[in-house]
């Protein structure tokens, strides 16, 4: 078969910048002022309020639209199904966060209902989140340790040990709050791009480590003291180990099985979602069974095994943060407030792409916000969204957050009522639903082969992300991660793959000359190519690269030439040499007499491709401007193409060019300099096939 290649000509003049600008008018663009943005950012009229109080409730836009009849009882049922999940993994993240278990629950309820009002999102699950918890558990270990006594502060005095975790949390909680609503009041939603996939992937999979080995002690039965800082899961592993011969076998064996059984029927749920009407519930089913298992044969008292306990039924009255907690806690809270945002943000992104709707990152900062500082006031810990958690309310059949809502209510009647029959559930339990839960995360681990092969600059920000939160903790790491991605970005720039260019025979089509067979390069012209902005850090670079591109150093071959020059008015004036005139100009490249010899240069043309240069700083002016006159000087002539309208504006602004440096040798477009530079310095060949001017 014969494929048919669909062909166009153009017919149009050739074009210098210059030229262009003198047949083809431009649009004045009067642009506006910093006051005239200030102005007009005050500016209230009766559209904008009513904007900004949708854009602050955005509830008030779905619930105009709201679809009583085919979206209630779906937001029922998934309401229902995540309330009992939520449940469930509110008790077990707060033995990650190292609080007692019912403050899970509150972080289950006041979270979700602020977060109802004020979040853009109508499916995610907002609530406890295993890395968040565990680093509030970091936090309240520091403070409040297990072993010694707590760190000296005001307001500790006449509290229980949990009474002041509870106040460490809920404080760190309250500040990181702060720092998510300030950050969406002041618009700077977009930081969260920082955070690669690669890095977050990284990050996620140390934590998912982490929280691993600290449910360890939940599922053997031992009592290991929590620990924070650097190398803290070494030490952690340590004493895991040097009392492992104690391990309580009930513990142990009931951990297993749950592991098992919600694995397998995770799995099931996975491979069959399409034709099962909700998920399988196995985490609270097999909670269930636990739970009267452990109450039927006492588990407690005849097995030794670590229960939950008491659960005191209503809510706890609110309180104000600790000042003192804030001075202490202010470098984790950051972090915790960029990955808690960061989190909720990417997987609300998939559920608002798959749904078709639209969610506002500086919003969802101030939902947030709003969210962890009421719920800190009512002694909840940070709050984000889980996936697992996020996952059931979407497959359930969610459609907004009215299922937020009804899992809440769920959460408060256990809360109220029911939270007794918990009582008996076993620790170990609960790590072991947190530990069959982190599959996704630490499956990760399985990008590190593709990254290898793909991008090695990613690989090595995700293997760095992960060991060193792995190895100096999570916001330690974090801060490590980011810093090795900023120099990844910096290294790119600095030093990009630069290229020579050809023409494609027959075309007007440039492209790497390493790459293609059938290519056109007309004698003593060179096209170079950098892909990037040029700035103060790889300006030399680019210089040492076009050395390498032209294959001469311009200032060496102008100071050989001038020590050349000097060398034959010497030998003119001594009558040792006769030639008629010296200023006229001299053939550099034919033999010279008197066996002088001076670099031989074979290009007459540059061409310099900027179509991928988006910016330049004044040092890299300055450097450009020396290498361009080092090149003219040696009677290079040079061209600069497809150079973007603000840098040609900004050229002129800086007083770039001069008697050397001319505006004439920007041209609109690679070809239109080629067909320049032919017609100036005709090549007699018969091969010679390039799209020529009409």
């Amino acid at each position: 078969t014969v494929t048919l290649m669909t062909q166009y000509m153009v017919t149009r003049p050739l074009y210098s910048e210059d030229a262009f600008a003198d047949v083809h008018e431009k649009i004045h663009r009067h642009h506006k002022t910093v006051r005239h943005h200030v102005k007009q950012y005050f500016t209230c009229d009766l559209k904008r309020a009513k904007n900004a109080a949708l854009s602050l409730l955005p509830f008030i836009g779905w619930m105009r639209i709201y679809q009583l009849k085919e979206w209630l009882l779906s937001d029922i049922v998934s309401g229902v199904s995540t309330g009992l999940v939520a449940v469930l993994q509110g008790l077990a993240y707060s033995l990650l966060a190292s609080l007692p278990p019912w403050y899970g629950l509150f972080t289950a309820f006041f979270p979700v209902i602020v977060y109802f009002f004020l979040g853009t999102s109508r499916h995610i699950s907002v609530g406890a989140f295993p890395v968040l918890s565990l680093m509030v558990g970091a936090v309240v270990t520091r403070l409040v340790p297990d072993e010694g006594p707590p760190v000296n502060i005001t307001g500790f005095e006449g509290l229980t040990s949990d009474e002041q975790r509870v106040m460490v949390a809920a404080s760190v909680t309250f500040l990181m709050g702060i720092m998510q609503l300030t950050m969406g009041l002041l618009q700077v939603g977009f930081i969260v791009m920082y955070l690669s996939d690669t890095l977050v992937s990284g990050f996620t999979t140390a934590a998912a480590v982490h929280i691993l080995v600290s449910q360890l002690k939940f599922v053997l039965g031992l009592v290991v003291p929590g620990l924070s800082g650097p190398l803290s899961i070494v030490y952690t592993l340590e004493k895991i180990f040097v009392q492992i011969e104690k391990t309580n076998v009930c513990d142990l064996v009931t951990s297993i099985l749950i592991m098992v059984v919600v694995f397998i029927v995770k799995e099931i749920n996975d491979r069959y979602k399409a034709k099962l009407p909700v998920p399988i519930p196995i985490e609270v089913i097999m909670t269930v069974i636990a739970c009267g298992v452990s109450y039927a044969f006492n588990f407690r008292v005849n097995y030794k095994v670590d229960v939950v306990g008491r659960i005191p039924v209503g809510y706890e009255s609110p309180m104000g943060p600790n000042m003192q907690i804030f001075g202490q806690t202010a470098v984790e809270a950051f972090p915790m407030a960029i990955v808690g945002f960061a989190v909720a943000f990417s997987v609300a992104k998939v559920y608002s792409v798959k749904h078709d709707y639209i969610i506002d990152g500086n919003q969802e900062l101030i939902a947030f916000g709003a969210s962890n500082i009421i719920g800190a006031a009512f002694k909840s810990f940070a709050a984000s969204t889980a996936l697992s958690r996020s996952a059931v309310q979407e497959s359930t059949g969610g459609k907004t957050q009215i299922a937020g809502l009804l899992s809440a209510l769920i959460v408060m009647v256990v809360t109220l009522a029911i939270g007794f029959l918990l009582e008996p559930l076993p620790k170990s339990v609960l790590g072991a639903v947190v530990i069959v839960n982190l599959k996704g995360m630490l499956m990760q681990i399985r990008e590190v082969p593709y990254l290898w092969r793909r991008d090695r600059p990613d690989c090595v920000v995700w293997v760095v992300t992960c060991l060193a939160s792995i190895l100096l903790g999570l916001d330690l790491g974090l801060a490590v991660g980011l810093g090795i991605e900023l120099l990844t970005v910096v290294f790119r720039a600095q030093f990009p793959r630069c290229s020579v260019l050809a023409n494609i025979t027959g075309t007007d089509i440039y492209k790497d000359r390493k790459d293609y067979m059938s290519i056109y390069e007309p004698e003593g012209v060179k096209i170079f190519r950098i892909p990037s902005p040029i700035f103060f850090a790889n300006i030399d670079f680019f210089r040492g690269k076009l050395v390498e591109a032209v294959g001469f150093n311009p200032l060496r071959v102008l100071r050989k030439r001038n020590k050349a020059l000097r060398m034959i008015r010497k030998l003119l004036k001594k009558g040792e040499l006769q030639m008629t005139s010296v200023s006229s100009g001299v053939n550099w490249n034919s033999e010279l007499p008197a066996n002088i010899h001076v670099p031989r240069v074979d290009v007459h043309s540059l061409i310099l491709d900027f179509s991928a240069v988006s910016f330049l700083d004044i040092s890299a002016l300055k450097g450009l401007k020396a290498a361009l006159k080092e090149l003219i000087r040696v009677e290079v002539e040079v061209y600069i193409v497809a150079c973007d309208a603000y840098i040609l504006k900004k050229l002129h602004s800086c007083m770039f060019f001069d008697d050397e440096v001319k505006s004439s040798m920007f041209f609109l477009t690679l070809h239109d300099a080629m067909l320049h530079i032919l017609e100036k310095h005709p090549v007699n060949s018969e091969n010679t096939k390039v799209c020529e001017k009409v």
